[in-house]
């Protein structure tokens, strides 16, 4: 138990944990029913788990998207909940949008869309909120996948939103173009339609 109680400290210094987090600290899959059975830890979806005790210093509304970015390997907040994040969009949230490299196999979460791309890593940066370390693209891709994956209503208003000079944004509209480029999205005609 002695060691038991280790492997769990190390596990319960991040906000969730998946079944090959525990692995890695001897703590088998039979052992994690167990002890969730048992409310020593909360079984958050299929081989993911947290400590029921956690609390977060992330923004609440974050929190459970963090949460199940940072359980999928790789994955990457996208389209409508980064567009969310940044306020580029009026959609809410049903689901959270998760990307995942294209050559990735099966992966479910609950109230999860996963949204397998070729050009994975275009755009892909760091978020960092509380405890939770995960990955989101930037305002630029998620912008550019707006019009290859939503409504042209929701891909013009993320542009139009994304074009608006703020004192904590200034568009780059060539960095735009070339994520465009890159994605084969034609955006210069509605660039030109709204500046």
């Amino acid at each position: 138990m002695k060691n038991t109680k280790k492997a769990f400290e190390k596990l319960f210094k991040k906000p969730a944990f998946s079944t090959k987090d525990a692995k890695a600290v001897g703590i088998s899959a039979a052992s994690l029913s167990y002890y969730s059975k048992m409310g020593f830890i909360e079984r958050v979806s299929h081989g993911v788990y947290r400590n029921p005790n956690f609390e977060s210093s992330a923004p609440f509304e974050w929190q459970d998207l963090l949460e199940t970015a940072q359980s999928i390997p790789e994955g990457t907040i996208c389209l409508i909940s980064a567009l969310a994040y940044y306020g580029l969009t009026q959609e809410i949230q049903r689901q959270y949008w998760v990307a995942v490299p294209h050559e990735m196999g099966l992966i479910k979460r609950p109230k999860t869309k996963i949204i397998r791309t070729r050009n994975f890593k275009l755009g892909r940066q760091q978020l960092k909120l509380g405890e939770y370390k995960t990955f989101i693209y930037d305002k630029e891709r998620c912008v550019v996948d707006a019009f290859k994956k939503l409504s042209k209503e929701s891909a013009m208003h993320s542009l139009k939103a994304y074009l608006k000079r703020t004192d904590d944004h200034k568009p780059d509209v060539s960095k735009l173009v070339k994520y465009a480029k890159e994605l084969r999205v034609d955006l210069l005609p509605y660039i030109e339609a709204l500046t």
